[in-house]
This record gives structure tokens, sequence and C-alpha cells, in this order.
């Protein structure tokens, strides 16, 4: 992939650059990944099993309150971008805009849409046999992707929460923590891990089955991203996936034997 030449001049220092990592990923995925591994220890010291427990994604802040309830959740989506923001102002200070720097230019190309659906079709579907795979062996909580009622709002609010959750994950862990390993010279391997590690970390609250299969996706996303020097593929991938599974679960559960709801 083709790398942001950014004169000398413009660049922070290595270790102000270490810094800013350290402290972008406090203020977002890093947080993430401890609260998921104190949620995971709170699961594996339960008296029940981790497959009769639920992680629950999207949920109401006020049952029987549409308005206030529809507020809380805009207001999550809002705050959760609040370091993409961060990160999209850091590069732009070093002279690195992020639609040149990591192919995060907001207005998807058609290819960006054709390869993200592919990728979409590859790793959903292979996501989700691993999940149901998971559970039923007793590796993973039940996952309920939204206990939201039937409000007006609940499906492009579950919309916009997938939307959300690609642009904050493909944004700071894909794009932007590659781009700054790599200018801190960490060979792509070793960055790649990480970023792959990352990705698992605030997953574990899923139970086993989401560590891995969120440490492949990782893998395979640091490879692609490297190969056609984009985000956005791969941040319409994330959101693809996420939207089929919020909206299909809210369509599916209870009707098909096959998805577990609790």
């Amino acid at each position: 992939m083709t790398r942001e030449i950014v004169p000398a001049s413009t660049m922070p220092s290595r270790r102000v650059l270490g810094q800013e990592v350290w402290l972008v990923f406090a203020l977002s995925l890093g947080a993430s990944g401890v609260a998921a591994l104190i949620s995971f220890l709170g699961s594996l010291t339960a008296s029940r099993a981790l497959n009769d427990q639920t992680a629950s994604l999207v949920t109401d802040s006020a049952p029987g309150r549409p308005w206030l309830g529809l507020a809380w959740q805009l207001f999550s989506v809002a705050s959760a971008l609040v370091p993409v923001a961060l990160a999209a102002h850091l590069l732009g200070r070093s002279g690195e805009p992020m639609g040149r720097t990591l192919g995060v230019d907001w207005r998807p190309r058609a290819r960006d849409l054709g390869l993200g659906a592919a990728v979409a079709a590859l790793i959903g579907g292979s996501g989700l046999v691993l999940y149901l795979l998971a559970q039923a062996f007793g590796f993973n909580l039940t996952i309920v992707p939204t206990t939201l009622g039937d409000v007006w709002w609940r499906i492009p609010v579950l919309v916009l929460s997938a939307v959300e959750n690609a642009v904050v994950e493909e944004v700071i862990v894909l794009g932007y923590l590659l781009h700054r390993l790599g200018q801190l010279g960490w060979p792509d391997w070793k960055a790649d891990l990480t970023s792959a590690a990352v990705r698992a970390s605030y997953h574990l609250y899923q139970g086993i089955g989401g560590l891995i299969g969120n440490f492949v996706m990782g893998l395979v996303f640091a490879r692609l991203y490297r190969r056609w020097g984009r985000v956005m593929p791969l941040l319409v991938a994330h959101a693809l996936i996420d939207i089929v599974a919020f909206v299909g679960w809210v369509l599916l559960a209870g009707k098909v034997s096959w998805l577990p709801t609790r």
C-alpha cells in the first residue's frame, strides 16, 4: 500500500507518537478491552454456564419513554465517535489528512461498496457459524444484539449503531493504529498481530468464540487494508455485517430454532 509522505518538520517525535497512541486507545477501544476482560471474568465466575448467560449490545436506557430513550441512543452514538474525531485531528495536525492517509473519505466509492459487500458475505457467514458452534459448546455467551422494545426508531437506531461500530473500530484499530505503528518502526507482521489482538480484546465479553473470531477477522482486515490501501472497503464490510446481525436478529429471534435468544 502507498504510504503518505509527511514533511519531517510537521511530524511529532517517536516518543510523542507513542504517547498519542496510548492516549487515543485509553479513551476508546483500549478501555473497552479492559472492560470486556472484567465482564468476561465476571461471566466465568458466575454460577451459570457461559451459554446460559446473555450479553446485550444495544439496550433501552429509558423503557416506556421512547423520546428519552431515543435521546440516549443518539447521545451514545455521538459520544462514541469522539475518539474518531480526535484521531482525525491528530493526523491532520501532523499533516496527514485522514482521507489521503487512511483512505477514509466518508463517501464510499463504488469499488469500496463492492469489495465491502464481498468481504461482509465471507466474514459474516463464517462468523455466524463460529458463534453458533461456540455458543452450543459452552464457550460463548448468548449474544442478544438488542433489547429495545417495539419503538418506532428501533431499526434506524440499530442501523446507526452498526455504522458507528464500524467507523470507530476500523478507523482507530485498523487504519490509525497500523499507520502509527508503522511510523514507530514496527514491522508489518507485528503491527497486524497487535491490531488483531486489540480487536479481539474488546470482544472478549462475548466469550472465547468472540475472542478467536475477532482475532482472525482482525488479521484478515489488516492484510486487506495493506493490499488495498483504504479503510473504506473494510468499514463498509463491518457496517454490513453488524446491520445484518442487528436487524436480522430483530426479524428472526423466536421464529427460527437455530438462533439462540437466551
